[in-house]
């Protein structure tokens, strides 16, 4: 079994928006720091990092 475990896959992060319009959050609307015209999953910071702490490895 591999001891790596909880090992975090950095995953691309989309790139900052330098200004308005922003990407709505997919889980509750909010602006994201990112650009609209992004295409993919945009999280707000304050999703992002409760979605990090759920996903966080509990030793």
């Amino acid at each position: 079994m591999s001891e790596d475990y909880c090992t975090i896959v950095d995953v691309p992060k989309p790139p900052k928006a330098e200004g308005p319009p922003y990407a709505e959050c997919v889980l509750c609307r909010e602006p994201t720091e990112y650009p609209e015209s992004y295409k993919g999953i945009t999280l707000c910071p304050v999703c992002e990092w409760q979605e990090a702490q759920h996903t966080a490895c509990s030793g």
